[in-house]
């Protein structure tokens, strides 16, 4: 039978079906792993044979059959599906297994347009050709099956029309490292090459989206996060509209503040009209988010700001609500809303808050940001000034309308803007905190343009990393993965294109940085501490401390090599003022755990040589990154200890880092009593931290009676985040059907979930 049945190869061929040529690859995907059939994966697969049957599809048949059988009791099936996956990619790429010599590869694909022709101009053949011996293949087959399928997914270079693809996970890798060493030194730069290269391919460095799915080819915009801020006029309005299209279309994450907007009713040109309010303006931001897409690689998405005391914050609260009619909800971005400990200190005594429109209130919208004693001075001096256009509500009734749109939605975030600016690495005199971005970890200086050429207009980008804590064995090895990602991440804003002056302008004079952590849960599991009960506040200070003090002396030590930033002068740094000088002091009731590092050298360093970069760290989501290096999402616990997520190709299965050996120490999500333990931990994270941490809240309505979480935990728990000297807020994540699938489904947030 089978002697009648010939399959179509990918050169077109045909050639006998040979059934024992199947298992053969089967059977290689399987070396060295445990708890694995190949028999089960060809009984599961039964594939329905015809003649003219592809290769092709046979191959996609028993790939989907071995990822089926992915659970928590068979793990490695998640690297047969992989192995058996890049086979796959392999012979789409090159039509054969093994993969083409680097310099003829390179040649062919900038040949092509794909790759960026100044690898060929900044390095000779030889070069190339010893950088080759840098590479590993093999590598490859360390993958899980949903790393894989987000390679071939998002960051593999490909025709995203024709499906073709032109390269494997490892060119990527080395690539990646030879763009941002390329203008080192010919002594130095392939010793960095082949150090960056080892730990990103081995997953100890973990890089964000638009790094994996851009360096190495001609579009040259690699930073995830992009803050813009918005003046009150019609010129500041179209230029943030248009910067807004500029950066999506490059694949950044935006995030916007339009506080200064004034309210609906507000008097234009003395008098003459009325203002229209910020509903119709924020109507036309989204319409910019959204009207393109990136790539092919993600759509557009967006975090806009404004204070909590506006004029129309009852209107702004419920932009994203389910119900209302379109005239009234701006459902397409998500929200932050900016609050200061005056405003907590109206919610707990029990008193009122005064709404203004910034415009009317001269001053007092820059002083929310710069200076908190003389913000409550003006505050109280426009509330007892009969002459200006005010409204009261009480407080306990704006911050449950918050808490209760933040439940329902999941998406609207919170900035203590106070937090954002005593406890960070700019002086507010002179260039203050004003916003965050699309995930809530980024705290950059930003100022409004008039035009979108305008050289006086800051925009603030962030470029980001994260290091693996679940590949260290020890806190020492963060010096040098930390000095390489300073490095790498450094080389970056000089080798990148800039489409705004304000952009290029404030990144050249501020050069920010945000390394974060990836594969928490796993570090905690493997050193068998929990997040609810105290027992890993100790550690989780001793890491980030370790974290936040090697990416200060390798940036340091850069300065010292090639400058220290221009605007050094406008950073606390410059003034000698570290984190672990201005960290709200509560937390020391939580965890006084002595610093274990050299400060007071460290801070004499960076007052005599400067720091390369304004900021080191931020703590983002790292839904996409954890897939790929098959770890725990940022600093999250898991949900399960098989996480499911859904893709083009289908469910995705992907079992928690080591499940046999450490499932009694992993502290499931739904398990966790309440958020105490966690937000204490952040609270710990956030003491070393100089810019924000996207930290969530989560609740399952069963633990409470009539299924409802009260207003008075989710008051309680935005309470104790401000006390604990948290900035930010991001995802409410609700244990119910639609929502439990939260942070799944935001991938309008991939630019910063490394």
């Amino acid at each position: 039978m089978n002697k009648q049945i010939s399959i179509l190869k990918r050169n077109g061929k045909r050639e006998p079906l040979l059934l024992d040529k199947i298992h053969r690859v089967i059977t290689w995907a399987s070396e060295g792993l445990e708890n694995v059939s190949v028999s089960q994966i060809e009984l599961k697969a039964q594939i329905q044979f015809y003649d003219g049957i592809t290769t092709s599809t046979i191959h996609e048949t028993i790939i989907k059959s071995a990822a089926d059988l992915i659970s928590e009791e068979t793990p490695d099936y998640q690297h047969i599906a992989a192995r058996l996956a890049i086979f796959h990619l392999r012979k789409k790429a090159y039509n054969q297994f093994e993969p083409p010599r680097l310099y003829d590869h390179i040649v062919n694909l900038v040949e092509k347009g794909k790759y960026d022709q100044h690898i060929l101009n900044d390095y000779t053949k030889e070069e190339i050709e010893e950088i080759e011996t840098y590479i590993d293949h093999w590598r490859d087959m360390s993958f899980s099956y949903s790393a894989v399928k987000q390679l071939e997914g998002k960051y593999l270079v490909q025709n995203r029309v024709t499906g073709d693809i032109y390269e494997s996970p490892q060119f990527l890798y080395i690539l990646i490292a030879a763009c941002l060493f390329s203008k080192y030194s010919k002594e130095t730069r392939l010793k960095y090459i082949k150090e960056f290269y080892d730990a990103i391919s081995t997953f100890k460095i973990s890089l964000p989206t638009p790094i994996m799915a851009g360096v190495r080819t001609p579009t040259r915009q690699f930073s995830s996060c992009v803050l813009i801020e918005c003046d009150d006029s019609l010129d500041s309005i179209n230029a943030t509209a248009s910067s807004i299209v500029r950066y999506v279309s490059q694949r950044a994450g935006i995030g916007i503040n339009a506080g200064r907007i004034r309210g609906v009713g507000s008097a234009i040109r003395n008098g003459e009209a009325y203002h229209t309010g910020c509903i119709p303006f924020y109507k036309y931001f989204q319409t910019a988010v959204k009207c393109c897409s990136q790539g092919g690689v993600r759509g557009g998405a967006a975090t806009l700001f404004y204070p909590i005391w506006h004029a129309e914050v009852e209107s702004l609260l419920v932009l994203k609500n389910n119900r209302g009619i379109e005239e009234n909800r701006v459902r397409h971005m998500d929200y932050g809303v900016q609050i200061n400990k005056l405003m907590y200190t109206r919610l707990i005594k029990g008193e009122n808050i005064s709404l203004f429109s910034p415009s009317d209130v001269p001053g007092l919208y820059d002083a929310f940001f710069q200076d908190q004693n003389k913000f409550e001075e003006l505050y109280v001096k426009y509330e007892n000034e009969k002459t200006i256009k005010r409204k009261q509500i009480k407080a306990i009734d704006l911050f449950s309308l918050l808490m209760q749109e933040r439940a329902s939605t999941g998406r609207i975030y919170i900035q203590n803007v106070d937090h954002c600016n005593t406890h960070s690495p700019f002086d507010p005199a002179v260039a203050p905190i004003r916003q965050s971005n699309l995930c809530l970890e980024i705290a950059l200086p930003t100022k409004p343009l008039n035009n979108v050429e305008d050289p006086e207009g800051e925009i603030a980008l962030c470029t980001l990393s994260a290091i693996n804590l679940g590949k260290i064995q020890s806190l020492d090895e963060l010096e040098n993965l930390s000095n390489l990602t300073v490095r790498a991440l450094d080389s970056l804003l000089d080798y990148q294109d800039y489409p705004l002056p304000a952009a290029k302008q404030a990144t050249m004079n501020r050069r920010t940085l945000g390394v974060g952590v990836i594969n928490f849960a796993y570090y905690l599991a493997k050193n068998n501490k929990r997040y609810s009960d105290g027992s890993a506040n100790q550690l989780t200070h001793e890491t980030f401390e370790a974290l936040q003090f090697y990416l200060l002396k390798a940036s340091m030590e850069l300065a010292k090599e090639q400058g220290k930033c221009p605007k050094f002068h406008e950073t606390t740094y410059s003034q000698g003022i570290l984190p672990i000088d201005t960290y709200k002091k509560d937390l020391d009731k939580v965890c006084n755990t002595a610093l274990k590092l050299d400060w007071e050298k460290l801070r004499e360093d960076i007052v005599k040589f400067g720091l390369r970069n304004s900021t080191l760290s931020a703590l983002m989501p790292s839904e996409t990154s954890s897939q790929i290096s098959n770890s725990t999402s940022g600093i999250e616990p898991p949900r399960g200890f098989v996480s499911i997520k859904a893709s083009k190709d289908g469910v995705l299965k992907q079992v928690v880092p080591e499940y046999a050996k450490y499932k009694d120490n992993y502290e499931l999500l739904w398990n966790i009593p309440n958020n105490n333990g966690y937000l204490e931990l952040v609270g710990i994270m956030q003491k070393f931290i100089d810019q924000s941490i996207s930290a969530n809240t989560n609740y399952d309505p069963m633990k409470f009676p009539d299924g409802k979480v009260p207003m008075k935990t989710l008051l309680k728990d935005l309470l104790t985040s401000y006390k604990l000297g948290i900035k930010t807020l991001y995802y409410h994540n609700t244990r119910d059907g639609a929502s439990d699938q939260q942070n799944e489904t935001a991938e309008d947030c991939a630019s910063c979930k490394i």
